[in-house]
């Protein structure tokens, strides 16, 4: 097991049938490496679809299955309410700085 954190850096706009497939396997290869944290920094992500959140949800589920969990790093204006609208908010581990996502994850 290694106490790695995997980190995705997202930028533009989060489409999940564009990353969709190259962010999730990613992720599995982590996840098999024995990685069970991963900080997701999505500050620069201007627009997210259903199919993005989609993703969002598939990495979450996939990290927690595995006894981990993920942390999503200064959401935009925009994601940030889009997720209090869609109810994911509360779901979801969120940090304003990768500094306070370090602390959330290795707690």
């Amino acid at each position: 097991m290694t106490n790695e954190i995997l980190r995705i850096n997202l930028k533009g706009d989060l489409i999940g049938e564009d990353k969709g497939p190259e962010i999730l396997e990613i992720a599995s290869g982590a996840l098999e490496d024995g990685n069970k944290k991963c900080l997701v920094d999505i500050s620069d992500v201007r627009y997210v679809n259903s199919s993005g959140i989609g993703v969002l949800i598939t990495l979450l589920t996939k990290f927690r299955n595995k006894g981990g969990d993920i942390v999503l790093i200064n959401p935009s204006e925009h994601v940030n309410k889009l997720l209090i609208m869609i109810k994911l908010k509360n779901i979801f581990n969120i940090a304003q700085t990768e500094e306070g996502a370090l602390e959330q994850i290795n707690t």
